[in-house]
């Protein structure tokens, strides 16, 4: 296996966004398989037909290559980016709150896209998205993207919900009875991007322009809302199955969450929908990234190529509610999603969407913004009551 050395602008995330030249490693050509791949997932994203017989991309990857995949799924981005910084993983499939900080720690290599050779099918909206690609370097590979929706029981709901307000603020319901103890949210300090996202719509003079982009004053109004939403929310959700079975049995009305949990809730005939209320919605648009020290490198650019088939991403944008990378995954028929079923999923929302990034304190709206590790440490202080 040959590398070349590849000098790249390192972003320093907490402090500020700023040069820092290092020598890089990049693949420039791919040798024979391992025997193996280790992956960090989010859940529902690697299926071999555990879970549902006719969801299974990774046997035939298997008995191709001679590369065994083995998953490590993680439920936030916190805990990816930790178990990168730990080690013994090749790749992770990262949102954007995560993938800059595993870039800025120089926990990801830069990948040569031009060993990828699905890599033209990918949509363009994605192959230079900031997210994962910094300083003119491609760090990852995209996968799949989708909004955080608003989830809610159809028992309980006559018809969608217009406004978030129905888990930020308290009230009763359309059945009579109050929210508190009835709502979700979400468990990661990304959280806090949502409570920014309602207020710009709600309070424009506050003046946020992206809710990653938060001054002091913006900052304290969106934690003053969370201490309110605190007051009213059942559970911190991070286990997507464990959220299901409080839908099921929980008694549960209302919580942002991802099409994955729509889909499996109504695919085992609870009633449940979900909507993008008025003040639009993040989202996460997922890359899979490349750990430094990837001890499984050419196993790993298999998967990476292989993770681009059309076929793949058709029937992962179905099990999974969300968008392909690819889209020709929508219309080619090579797997069972539909273009009409992309357009359900939202692949013209694109652009209503504000996607997961990471808070940096030199910010391109205003100059200075609170960095990330305030997020962390506040949200658990939000959780805690404080």
């Amino acid at each position: 296996m040959k590398t070349i050395l590849k000098s790249g602008t390192a972003l320093l995330l907490g402090l500020t966004v700023a040069g820092q030249t290092a020598a890089q490693t990049m693949i420039t050509e791919i040798g024979e398989g391992e025997g193996q791949v280790n992956i960090v997932a989010w859940p529902g994203y690697l299926e071999r037909g555990e879970t549902d017989a006719a969801f299974d991309w990774i046997t035939g990857f298997e008995e191709k290559t001679g590369c065994k995949v083995n998953i490590k799924s993680a439920n936030t981005s916190d805990e990816m980016v930790a178990l990168m910084n730990e080690g013994g993983f090749d790749l992770v499939t990262a949102s954007g709150d995560a993938s800059l900080r595993m870039v800025a720690g120089k926990r990801v290599q830069p990948i040569n896209v031009d060993l990828i050779p699905s890599w033209s099918t990918v949509d363009e909206r994605l192959k230079e998205a900031p997210w994962h690609y910094v300083d003119g370097t491609h760090y990852g590979v995209p996968y799949m993207w989708g909004p955080n929706v608003l989830m809610y029981s159809t028992d309980v709901f006559p018809e969608a919900p217009k406004s978030w307000d129905v888990v930020f603020t308290a009230m009763d319901f359309p059945d009579g009875k109050p929210n508190q103890g009835r709502v979700q949210a979400y468990d990661g300090p990304i959280h806090i991007a949502d409570a920014a996202n309602y207020l710009m719509f709600h309070q424009p003079e506050l003046g946020i322009t992206s809710p990653y982009e938060l001054n002091e004053d913006q900052y304290a109004a969106a934690l003053d809302l969370l201490r309110g939403q605190r007051k009213l929310v059942s559970r911190y959700w991070h286990d997507a199955f464990i959220q299901i079975d409080d839908f099921k049995n929980e008694g549960m009305a209302a919580s942002g969450t991802w099409p994955f949990q729509v889909n499996l809730l109504q695919g085992d005939k609870t009633p449940v929908a979900s909507t993008i209320p008025e003040e639009g919605a993040t989202g996460w648009a997922d890359s899979t990234m490349m750990h430094a020290d990837a001890e499984n490198p050419n196993c790993s650019y298999m998967w990476m190529e292989h993770s681009l088939a059309s076929n793949l991403q058709s029937d992962l944008s179905v099990w999974f509610g969300a968008n392909p990378a690819v889209p020709a995954a929508c219309t080619d028929g090579r797997g069972m999603q539909t273009a009409e079923g992309c357009t359900t999923n939202g692949m013209d929302d694109f652009d209503r969407i504000k996607f997961w990034t990471t808070p940096v304190s030199s910010c391109e709206s205003q100059g200075t913004c609170v960095p990330y590790y305030r997020w962390v440490s506040d949200y658990i202080g939000v959780i805690g009551g404080r």
